[in-house]
């Protein structure tokens, strides 16, 4: 049987069309991060909350966002890159709808992990469409299109929730998503279906060993700074789930038909990219999630005004991709553009420390711009230059596992990020409870309000210099590993060539 890709078209099918309704669903799946985020002091307070639940609130939705992402994308190989869209935003719409109504912070917590899933299969399938979809420089502009699609959900993810939330209510923002998620569903009957020529049978023990695995390992490191890392519970979870990953391992050497080949890994370009998205998620994702929660705590700003001061850093999220795309269609070397997004966030991350109460916007400006002129860069050529390197009938596996590092990777450094806060916060003030309301932006009003902002503040400055240190360091690593030729393809595979303005096929 060929392994070439099957696709059936629609009636009404076109590119364009296809491009509209894929991007309106990645919209909603960064935005339903971002926009989360400013919510929590609000949640919080109406479900009586803080600490570890509330902070699930955002967790759940990357762990489980993270854990499925690769497996979604491997079936949507087999079975029809259109129909896992689909069936994740369903689920992506069904668990934004219980959030808005859930009336305790246990079931929203579970009505997220089921947003998590759909918004997983609806990256990781959006991808694999676009690059199944278009070739040449039209790829490179629909991967552009689709980073500043990611990054008007993170620039007005924080915008549109605070503004939500200070009208409407917190469950208002929710509900949001539900509403975009309608119309996706309904123009995907538009898009073509299209999947791999080969459909060997699902690799169940892959994907078992893979979800639980990786579900396991992220949990044992999220819940490990609120239970205590010598909790019975999180020494299993950890023990286990990394025990599940050296399976899932040796499963896929094994098998015929791996929800992961391996071989995929050994192409030190694609890596490199993988590598790439990991490094700017730890650039950024710390900073969007927990500084409107600062500027509230520290600053007593409103959700509204937080969310606007946000958008000195995600405005330029919009621009920056396709200045990022439009630069390397004309032989701007992408290894090099790389490494500059990525040197670009570590500079504004260290500048960023010179945060305190009661900053302005004028202070703030430089710092957050040249942070989110970094991230706009990265989204606009990562995805693209990372499905370059593959074949197009494993297309839906090289977008799971790039999105599942990208996933993975917020999902961990949102769990670091908020316990080195409350660690810090807590060896000033000397109370663990303390500490959470604090990080929580539940500053207590009266005299000690003042000094406990000046903690607060305090312990951002160490995290901000941490991260900008890892974005350095990853800045080289990323330059090294992208120098020379990838590793060989899989044989009687093509290599597809780096986004050549000349191999335009397809137009958008």
């Amino acid at each position: 049987m060929s392994t070439a890709d099957t696709k059936s078209s629609p009636p009404g099918s076109s590119p364009v069309m296809t491009l509209v309704v894929v991007l309106l669903g990645v919209l909603v799946v960064p935005m339903s991060i971002s926009g989360a985020a400013v919510a929590l002091p609000d949640i919080g307070k109406d479900l009586d909350t803080s600490g570890a639940p509330l902070m699930w609130v955002v967790n759940v939705y990357n762990l489980l966002f993270a854990a499925v992402t690769l497996v979604a994308g491997s079936l949507s190989d087999l079975f029809g890159r259109r129909r896992v869209f689909v069936i994740g935003g369903g689920l992506f719409a069904l668990g934004s709808l219980v959030s808005a109504l859930a009336p305790h912070i246990l079931l929203l917590d579970l009505s997220r992990a089921v947003a998590g899933v759909g918004a997983a299969g609806v990256l990781a399938s959006s991808g694999a469409i676009l690059a199944t979809t278009f070739d040449g420089a039209a790829r490179t502009r629909a991967f552009a299109a689709m980073g500043t699609v990611v990054g008007i959900g993170i620039a007005f993810g924080p915008t549109l929730s605070g503004w939500l939330v200070g009208s409407l209510g917190w469950r208002a923002s929710f509900l949001f998503y539900v509403v975009v998620l309608v119309f996706v569903l309904l123009g995907s009957v538009r898009i073509a279906e299209s999947r791999a020529g080969e459909r060997p049978r699902v690799d169940v023990p892959g994907v078992v060993t893979f979800v639980l695995g990786l579900a396991l390992v992220m949990v044992g490191l999220v819940q490990g700074p609120e239970s205590g890392w010598g909790n019975p519970l999180i020494v299993v979870a950890l023990l286990l789930g990394v025990a599940l990953l050296v399976a899932f391992a040796l499963v896929e050497r094994r098998s015929d038909h791996p929800v992961l080949d391996l071989t995929l890994i050994r192409n030190r370009r694609y890596t490199a990219w993988c590598v790439s998205t990991l490094i700017t998620s730890i650039g950024f994702v710390g900073t969007l999630t927990f500084l409107p929660t600062y500027f509230q705590g520290a600053s007593d700003a409103s959700a509204t005004s937080a969310g606007v001061t946000m958008l000195l850093m995600t405005v330029p999220v919009l621009i920056a991709p396709q200045v990022g795309g439009w630069l390397l269609t004309r032989g701007f070397p992408p290894r090099v553009l790389m490494t500059l997004a990525l040197l670009l966030i570590a500079a504004g991350s260290a500048w960023l420390t010179v945060l305190k109460p009661g900053i302005g916007a004028g202070t703030l400006f430089g710092p957050l711009v040249v942070i989110g002129i970094g991230m706009g860069i990265s989204f606009g050529i990562t995805d693209g230059q990372a499905m370059s390197q593959v074949e197009p009938e494993r297309a839906g596996m090289a977008a799971g596992f790039l999105n599942t590092i990208r996933g993975g990777a917020e999902a961990l450094v949102l769990a670091i990020f908020g316990s080195l806060l409350v660690s810090l916060i807590q060896s000033r003030v000397g109370s663990a409870h303390l500490a959470k309301e604090i990080s929580s932006g539940n500053l207590p009003d009266g005299p000690e309000h003042a000094v406990l902002a000046d903690h607060f503040t305090s312990a951002w400055h160490i995290a901000l210099w941490w991260v900008a240190g890892v974005c350095a360091l990853g800045a080289v690593l990323v330059f090294a590993m992208l120098a020379g030729s990838s590793a060989p393809r899989a044989e009687g595979s093509a290599p597809q060539p780096e986004q050549s303005p000349e191999a335009e096929n397809q137009h958008v």
